[in-house]
């Protein structure tokens, strides 16, 4: 009898622990009506995404939709891999390219809260080789001069882009493709991103520090920053950091092979609809800002260089983990990773007179587009929402009025005309109710 009642309250701790394992991959479930959202709206949003993979512009994606860090929606539609017939699940795996910047721009704030270093520093006074750095300025006849930076390069200026730094593609493209550094995507490299880093400092770069928006190779930079000041491997720091303690456990620079299968499968925009993208090692287009169209070696490549940029691989559940930790104020389930008042510096549009070139009606922060006039981009937001999206027709928002975190995810490249970004906004804030 003793050995009975012994093995049914093992069996109930054990049922606990699995349920409370379960309950830590996300965000806690509710009904939308709980949280002033209707279910029946939110259904048109699955009505909608359907509709792109029926008409072939999608193979799938995972929608999710949380409002005071409750989950009401989250969904899978399609496929994750088309050709093999295998339904699009909640907790399948993309590639989140650029969403990777968020992350790593708040690994950098940890080590300002933790007194290592200031944003307004100047980067090479941990990275000396960007302490004197070079422009290339355009002559007016088809060609540039290269010329003194007017001043050092500061952290503050990687984290807005605001740098002067691109992907490459500037007027000095010849020596960077002569130097072998274009294009965002990483995972292919058996180089480490600090000796890439190493090597892109010498090259010119394509405005003076603090005078452009100029989007590149920033947070990369910041990866290396991270790794020289915490004395850890981008990887190492971010999981003990940050991963681990929001529990993020989907999310990772490179797949461990067992989570392979669940590795949604990367489709371009076609003439003729979406074609699948070629295998890993098999890239033929070059056209997506330098960088390779295809599947990617982030299962079966050398595992050897940590974009800080665009390295990541995440569900719509993990990604919704650290999106609530911002909106809280930098705190999740007991897990503090920033102060209220950083994450309200991080959340600020920091360009001042410098144009955002990707879009009316915003700013960019520390890490994230912000919005700071809603009737200028044209679809509903709200004044202070920050977000931002990935190479893979990817992305996320936060809004902190209307206690609301967005994360959709798709995997296509080069993703053509499709719409479904805007209308996935629309869609979200026209459920609202209250």
């Amino acid at each position: 009898m003793i050995s009975l009642i012994r093995q049914l309250v093992l069996t109930g701790v054990l049922l606990v622990v699995s349920i409370q394992a379960l309950v830590a991959q996300g965000l806690p479930r509710t009904r939308p009506e709980e949280v002033g959202m209707s279910a029946h709206r939110l259904e048109r949003l699955t009505d909608v995404l359907q509709g792109y993979v029926d008409e072939g512009e999608l193979a799938g994606a995972v929608a999710l939709v949380a409002r005071h860090g409750k989950v009401v929606y989250l969904n899978g539609v399609g496929f994750s891999d088309r050709e093999a017939g295998t339904a699009m699940a909640e907790n399948s795996i993309f590639r989140i390219a650029s969403q990777t910047k968020a992350p790593i721009s708040v690994g950098v704030l940890m080590l300002q809260e933790e007194g290592r270093l200031l944003i307004s520093d100047p980067v090479g006074k941990y990275l000396p080789e960007f302490m004197q750095t070079t422009v290339a300025e355009p002559d007016g006849n088809g060609g540039y001069k290269v010329v003194d930076a007017v001043r050092p390069i500061t952290i503050r200026d990687l984290l807005t882009h605001t740098a002067g730094i691109s992907y490459g593609g500037g007027p000095a493209r010849d020596r960077w493709e002569a130097a072998g550094v274009t294009g965002w995507y990483f995972a292919g490299w058996d180089e480490p991103v600090g000796a890439t880093v190493t090597r892109l400092a010498a090259l010119p770069f394509d405005a003076q520090p603090g005078t452009q928006f100029v989007y590149g190779y920033n947070t990369d930079i910041l990866g290396a920053l991270i790794e020289r000041i915490s004395g850890m491997p981008l990887d190492v720091f971010m999981r003990e950091r940050i991963l681990e303690p929001l529990e993020m456990n989907d999310t990772h620079f490179y797949l461990p092979r067992e989570k392979a299968p669940r590795l949604a499968a990367v489709y371009s925009a076609a003439d003729t609809g979406i074609v699948r993208a070629p295998d890993a090692g098999q890239e033929t287009d070059f056209d997506f800002l330098g960088a390779p169209v295809g599947q990617g070696a982030y299962v079966n490549g050398p595992r050897a260089s940590f974009s800080g940029g665009a390295g990541f691989l995440s569900t719509a559940s993990d990604y919704s983990r650290f999106l609530q930790m911002m909106l809280n104020g930098g705190e999740l389930d007991g897990a503090r990773i920033l102060t209220r008042k950083t994450v309200e510096l991080m959340t600020a549009d920091h360009l001042g007179g410098i144009p955002f070139t990707f879009g009316a009606g915003q700013g960019f922060g520390l890490g994230f587009f912000v919005v700071t006039d809603p009737a200028a981009t044209g679809l509903p937001s709200s004044v202070g929402e920050y977000g931002w999206f990935g190479a893979y027709h990817s992305a996320y928002w936060v809004d902190p009025t209307e206690n609301l975190v967005v994360v959709y995810l798709t995997q296509l490249m080069p993703a053509g005309n499709i719409d479904d970004q805007g209308k996935m906004r629309t869609l979200v804030y026209q459920a609202i109710l209250d």
